[in-house]
C-alpha cells in the first residue's frame, strides 16, 4: 500500500476546477488504456460508483470507486471528495480537495493511498513513483481540458 500527494495550481475558478477534476469519464480520455463507467445515475454524489477498466483484452482490471464524501465548492469555500476503492484487484482511497489558490487560482491536493492485492509490499516504491507520474500528468490534462 503506498500514499502520495500531489498539488497544483489552476487559472480557473473552484466550480470549473471541481468540474473538470470530477468528470469521471473524462479520466478515462486521460489515462493511458483507461476507459471510466458510471454506474449510478446523474448527478454525481454520495453513493455514485464508477468503474476505471485499465488494461487490454484480458490483461485488464477494474478499480471500481465509490464517491463516500461529496461537498463541492460553494462561494468560494473549498470542495471536497472521497473515493473509496472497492475492487477486487486495487483498494485504497482518494481524496481530492479543490480550494482558493494564490491571485485568484484554485488550489487542487490530490491525494492516495493505492494498493493492489497481488502485488508484495517490495515493489511499493516503484508503485509510488509509477502512480505519481501517471496521476500527477492526468491531473494536468484533467485541468487543461476545457
Amino acid at each position: 500500500m503506498v500514499n502520495f500527494q500531489l498539488e497544483r495550481t489552476a487559472p480557473l475558478p473552484l466550480d470549473e476546477t471541481w468540474r473538470r477534476l470530477t468528470e469521471w469519464p473524462r479520466h478515462g480520455e486521460v489515462v493511458p488504456l483507461t476507459r471510466v463507467t458510471v454506474l449510478t445515475d446523474p448527478p454525481t454524489g454520495g453513493g455514485t460508483v464508477f468503474v476505471a477498466r485499465t488494461g487490454l483484452g484480458p490483461l485488464a482490471f477494474d478499480d471500481r470507486m465509490e464517491v463516500t464524501v461529496w461537498r463541492p465548492p460553494v462561494e468560494g469555500a473549498s470542495g471536497f471528495c472521497r473515493l473509496e476503492k472497492r475492487g477486487r484487484v486495487v483498494t485504497g482511497w482518494a481524496e481530492i480537495e479543490v480550494g482558493p489558490g494564490p491571485g485568484g487560482r484554485s488550489r487542487v491536493v490530490w491525494r492516495e493511498e493505492l494498493g493492489f492485492r497481488f502485488l508484495p509490499g517490495v515493489v511499493d516504491p516503484v508503485t509510488r513513483r509509477v502512480a505519481r507520474y501517471v496521476f500527477g500528468r492526468a491531473v494536468n490534462r484533467l485541468l487543461r481540458m476545457g
